[in-house]
């Protein structure tokens, strides 16, 4: 069995647009097993990206974009930018998704690298980086926050998911809001493991 001929691969590479006549091994092996985790996961990606109470559309793409773009998957980033130009994204927004996802790239590293080490020199010093977009961004201080955190959590930086989760809620969000945006930062990037 093939991917092509495994409905519920080619189903669950629809969701995210991506052509089902790619090569794709990991979801290879799950098909030609029948294995149960397909149905799971399709049933994840859908729920992730259609039927959140707290994300709209919008919302829901760039997000998964700032996944994408932080796990470097070129496919899914051309797919999910092009459903959220469908949804009337502008070129500013997606351009500060990809800024903001490259920005935290950076900042999880340095402060993650400062948890671990727990030096007074570390702590104390200034870290230097430029962070200018997070004053006035296009896409609102609290939706940026919110993309920060997502890409933080999938990064695993302790400190930048504590203050973004901080600023969130100081900015209007709510927990139900937050823990819709970090399932579906956690399905995409588990979704990008298979692609």
């Amino acid at each position: 069995m093939t991917t092509t001929q495994n409905e519920t691969v080619v189903s669950l590479l629809n969701l995210v647009g991506l052509n089902a006549e790619g090569t794709y091994p990991a979801l290879d092996a799950l098909a030609q097993a029948d294995h149960r985790y397909l149905r799971d996961l399709k049933i994840n990606v859908g729920n992730v990206l259609n039927s959140s109470q707290t994300l709209t559309k919008k919302e829901t793409l760039l997000l998964a974009l700032s996944v994408a773009v932080n796990e470097k998957h070129q496919p899914l980033m051309d797919s999910l930018t092009e459903a959220a130009r469908q949804e009337g994204v502008t070129a500013a927004e997606l351009a500060e998704t990809i800024a903001c996802t490259s920005l935290l790239s950076t900042n999880n590293v340095f402060y993650r690298f400062r948890h671990f080490i727990s030096k007074d020199y570390y702590q104390q010093t200034q870290p230097g980086i430029r962070m200018s977009i997070m004053m006035n961004p296009v896409l609102g201080k609290e939706f940026f926050e919110l993309m920060s955190l997502a890409v933080s959590a999938v990064n695993g930086c302790e400190l930048c998911v504590r203050s973004h989760e901080e600023s969130v809620l100081k900015h209007g969000s709510s927990e139900p809001r937050i823990f819709d945006a970090i399932r579906l930062a956690s399905v995409i990037k588990g979704l990008i493991t298979l692609l």
